[in-house]
């Protein structure tokens, strides 16, 4: 398994090498699109409870030096139906 951070890893067999919270297979993207689209840290915690605040500040610190890699996954994967095709 790579290891880009004590609680951020990337591992090609967990969703596939995205970068997740460790010991979970909830890719960072997740969280920050979740923040985006108005979810506050109580809603995400509520939806996820088996994370932790610590979980999402490393979330977040992860998203702030990785900018372009999740705005790129969260766009391949959130980016609605211009994305699809047939």
């Amino acid at each position: 398994m790579a290891t880009v951070t004590d609680q951020i890893t990337k591992n090609s067999d967990i969703c596939g090498g995205e970068a997740c919270i460790r010991g979970h297979r909830i890719p960072v993207w997740v969280l920050v699109n979740y923040r985006r689209l108005g979810g506050s840290a109580a809603d995400i915690l509520h939806a996820y409870p088996t994370l932790t605040g610590d979980d999402l500040n490393n979330a977040w610190e992860y998203a702030a030096a990785h900018a372009e890699e999740i705005d790129h996954a969260i766009q391949e994967n959130e980016g609605g139906a211009e994305n699809w095709t047939e």
